[in-house]
This record gives C-alpha cells, structure tokens and sequence, in this order.
C-alpha cells in the first residue's frame, strides 16, 4: 500500500519523519505530524531571521537577496529561466518571510480543472481545512486602507468595476478583537491566537514593509504559527541545510524500510565542495522545497539512480498564475504610497483578471531598477521600438518628470505596483540539463510554448487609471524587451492525479511508486488558482495531514 503509514519509533532511525523545506507545505506538516507523537526534522537551506536581523533596505542587497554561491545569504531569490522569471523566498519559514501574506480563497470551479479533477469530492472536502488554515494563520480583514488602496479604488471608479475593490484578507495582527477603541500601533499583546501556546505580538504599524519580513512582530508568518509549534512541541530544525540525496534504506527499491538523507551546509564550500556533509536516516520523508525546489530535488534524485521511479510526469505542467507586473508612479507623490501593508486591497476588472495594489517600505527601492515607462503595442521583437516611443513623448512633454520617473530613488514611496492575474490555464514544463554556458552541473530550464506576458486589459485599466491619480504607468523590463514574465506564483510540476502518466502523486499527496513519501507544496497544485496560493498549498497540506494516523 502507497501510505505513509503509523509505526513505532525504531532507534535505527534518527527521524520517524525527515521534512525537507519549511515553507507553506513543511511547516503545516511539521506541526501536524509533531502533533501526532512522530519525531520530526526538519532541512531548510534558508537562514532562520528575527525582528531583530532583517535588513534595513532591500538596497541590503547580500542580507536581501539568496545567492549563497556568490555571498548573498538573504531571503529573496529570482530565478531566471527562458520563459518566466520566479520570485520566491528560501528562510525557516520559507516564503512567508518575504510574501506578502495575502491569504485568498480560490473560485470554486479550479477544483473541476487540472490533473486533479474527479480525485475528491473536492468541493465538499477542502472548505473545513481552508476554515483550519485560516484559522492557524489568523486570517483577518485588512484594516489599514492607505494611500496605494485609495489609488486602486479610485482607478477602479474610472474603469466602472468600483464596486468590485475589496481590502485584501491577509494573515497580520492589527490587535485584539473586541477592545474598545483602537490599539495603539506597534502594543505589544499576549499570544492571540493559541491561548497562550504562541509568541507574543505586537500590532501592525502599518509600515509597508511586510515583503522586507516583519522587523515589528505582526506579520503572521509561519514562524509564529505552524512552525513556531512544531518547534515547541519538539520538531527539530536545520537551517542552513540542503538535502541533496534521498535513498530507500535495505535496497528496498521503494522505500518500505525508510530513507537515508544526506545534506550540506547551504554555502559556498557545502555545495561545491560538499564540506560538512552529513546524513540522516527516517522512515518516512515529505517533499516540501516549493515548486522549484522540489522539481529541482527530484530531477536529480531521478538522473543519479537514487529515486529512479520517479514519475516521467515530473517538470510537467508547470503553472503561473498568468500574470504580469504593472506599475503607477507619481513623480514628487504628495501621499506616501510605501504606507499600509504589502497588498492591502484588489479588483477584478472582469471575470478573469484580478488586480492587487502591492507596495514595498520607504527607502526599498531596489525594484525601480526593474520597473520603466509602459509600451502598447504586440509582445516581441516591436515591443522595445513602442517604448522607446512612449519614453520619447514623456521626455518632450515633461523631461525633469521623466527622469525622476525612471530613477529607482523614491520608488517605494511614489509607486504602485500592480499584480495581475488571471485565470487561464497556460503552462510549461521543466527539464534539468546542462546549461551551454556553464556545462559543469545541471539545473532546471524551461520548455515549451511562452506563458503570456501581456494582458492588454490590464494595461488598458492602469493606462486609463493612472490619468486619474496624475501617475505614469509602467511596465517590466523584462516583459518589454525579453517577453518574459515574473511570477511570485510557480505551481506545478509534481501535481496531483489519478495516475502516474499524469501526476507525480496522488489526492493524498503520497508519491507514485514510493512508500513514505509525500509532496506537500506548491509543486502539487494541480490548475491555475488565478489568486496567491499560499492559504491553498496551506488547506490542502492539512488535508494530506488528515489522513495520517497518529503514532502507536
């Protein structure tokens, strides 16, 4: 039987479960199984960060951004692939550091498409764990609706979809329910959510600084919540940790005996020179890396022999949630737009395309380097000569406006950022391969046809809106003059299905061919969500948790 079944703990093991990630997916496990008397580690690659140890500015490029080969020991990473570039975060606690914790239920109707299809009565299942997952990650209403919110409800009004803004659900303490009056920003609180069981908090001061990781204690990432209890209650982690190798114990070809793991410290001389190497041997192991990471994991685990049966399914089908990054500055802004939270509300100009305004603090600038002037025209090899063209006429119009606006100085506070979304179901696929340009190791490329980097009716609303608020719309670099994407949302990859020709693994996350063996993250998200899938990845690891028995 394909289970991760009950057993007593054997001293031959050094875990009953090895958990490899601790992002969305991992920490939910991490609690769940902890909770149910299993002996867990936990491998995590990122750094664990406090209040205390995050940077100032995301100017604080090496605190900031994850490049452990070239000294970058942050918690912020974009990938650059042919087709898409993928933002996403590697800390304890995984994303939740740098995400901006929106917490979104999905439409119904994504149940009925993709891989897993028909595998549960899915509608009937999955509302009890998204009420579980919202309830872990105190999902609330957001209360502080700042200039950037106004901004998008104003160009909302202009484009006639006014009644469809909506101040954004998402996972902050704003202070305790029920006080008369309201609490002062940035008071300290006794846990609110675990009687007692959790961290103490502190109140949302509305800083704008939540994809910078909370340095005031209110953001509720997983280090608060899931993994905070998991750690309480005995889970054990390693940061600074990558696992790169997995193999059934006994020459038990599928796994029925456990796993051997073996791991390095995540720095330069760990992953070139394998110093520190170590290993760890469990009965039963989750996947739980992210979309990328775990693709990445099992590629190679696949090509060396370690898990050769692997399902050929996996790379396939690697979803984004279509969308583009698009921008309103406003050179000289009397409000500041820096002010709020990260993502603080959001539209849907129609029944397919959903806008979020999304902010970062003063002074974290960086992005404005990625950000220009918006091209109209057709994506590709035209593109560029449009916005050569709508930089012209911005110069001859106003040519002290137009430098301001393409300085990153002041980005935070005068802009706008839009995430786009949409619906329709595009996807690639993925392969590991040795890359021309530097043959020595393999990693992850992208195939297939180009996921779209264009939606012209998003461009239109922010082109007609940003007249509205006296703002300049604008556009990415990277889709003006490469047509590539970015993405804060890679699903897929190691999906959910009926059967091994289609998915990696089951509707219980077991992986095909394996015993003791689960996927829980974004990899086995099986359709395109069209909203953030954190509060998803979250519902359906507890509903993959749900179907482990507790220990003896």
């Amino acid at each position: 039987m394909q289970n991760a079944q009950s057993h007593d703990h054997d001293d031959a093991f050094d875990y009953d479960y090895i958990v490899v990630g601790s992002g969305f997916g991992g920490s939910v496990c991490a609690h769940r199984l902890t909770e149910k008397g299993y002996d867990v580690g936990i491998m995590e690659q990122g750094k664990r960060w406090t209040p205390d140890n995050m940077p100032s500015s995301n100017w604080r490029v090496s605190r900031w951004l994850w490049r452990p080969m070239l000294g970058l020991r942050g918690f912020f990473t974009m990938s650059f692939f042919r087709h898409v570039i993928v933002l996403h975060g590697n800390a304890v606690g995984g994303g939740s550091i740098t995400y901006a914790q929106t917490l979104l239920v999905p439409p119904d109707k994504i149940w009925d498409n993709g891989q897993w299809a028909g595998l549960n009565d899915w509608h009937a299942v999955m509302p009890e764990h998204y009420a579980t997952a919202q309830k872990m990650l105190g999902v609330t209403t957001n209360q502080i609706i700042a200039p950037a919110d106004l901004g998008l409800k104003r160009m909302a009004e202009v484009a006639g979809c006014e009644d469809t803004w909506y101040p954004t659900e998402v996972g902050i303490f704003f202070g305790p329910e029920g006080e008369s009056g309201t609490p002062a920003a940035g008071s300290t609180h006794p846990d609110p959510y675990f009687a007692g069981e959790g961290p103490e908090r502190k109140s949302c001061i509305g800083c704008g600084g939540c994809m910078m990781g909370c340095q005031h204690n209110a953001k509720n990432s997983l280090d608060k919540n899931y993994l905070y209890l998991a750690e309480k209650h005995g889970a054990k982690v390693h940061a600074e940790t990558k696992v790169i190798d997995v193999v059934p114990l006994n020459g038990k070809t599928d796994g029925a005996d456990g796993y051997v793991v073996t791991t390095v410290p995540s720095t330069f001389a760990g992953l070139t020179l394998g110093r520190g190497k170590r290993t760890f041997t469990c009965h039963s192991i989750v996947f739980s890396g992210s979309s990328l990471g775990t693709q990445e994991l099992l590629f190679t685990l696949k090509d060396r022999g370690s898990l050769p049966n692997i399902s050929a399914a996996l790379g396939q089908r690697v979803r984004t949630n279509a969308e583009s990054l698009i921008s309103c500055r406003i050179p000289d802004s009397e409000a500041d737009m820096s002010k709020g939270i990260a993502i603080g509300s959001g539209i849907h100009i129609d029944e397919y395309t959903h806008i979020e305004a999304t902010r970062y603090p003063a002074g974290s600038d960086f992005m404005g380097l990625l950000f220009t002037a918006m091209a109209k025209g057709k994506p590709g090899w035209t593109r560029p000569f449009s916005w050569l063209s709508a930089m012209a006429r911005l110069f001859v119009a106003n040519p002290l406006r137009t430098v301001k606006f393409q300085l990153p100085w002041r980005f935070a506070k005068e802009t706008i950022i839009f995430l786009c979304m949409q619906t329709a179901d595009g996807h690639l696929d993925m392969k590991l391969k040795r890359l021309w340009y530097w043959p020595f190791r393999k990693a992850l490329v992208t195939e297939g046809k180009r996921i779209a980097t264009f939606i012209p009716e998003a461009n239109d609303f922010v082109t007609r809106g940003a007249k509205a608020i006296g703002a300049i719309p604008g556009s990415s670099f990277t889709e003006i003059l490469f047509n590539i994407p970015t993405t804060a949302h890679c699903m897929g990859g190691a999906a959910m299905a009926a059967t091994s020709e289609e998915g990696v693994c089951d509707g219980h996350n077991r992986v095909f061919h394996y015993q003791n063996m689960l996927i829980c993250d974004s990899s086995m998200l099986a359709a395109n969500l069209g909203v953030n899938p954190s509060l998803t990845i979250t519902a359906l690891a507890e509903h993959a948790m749900s179907h482990i028995p507790r220990k003896d």
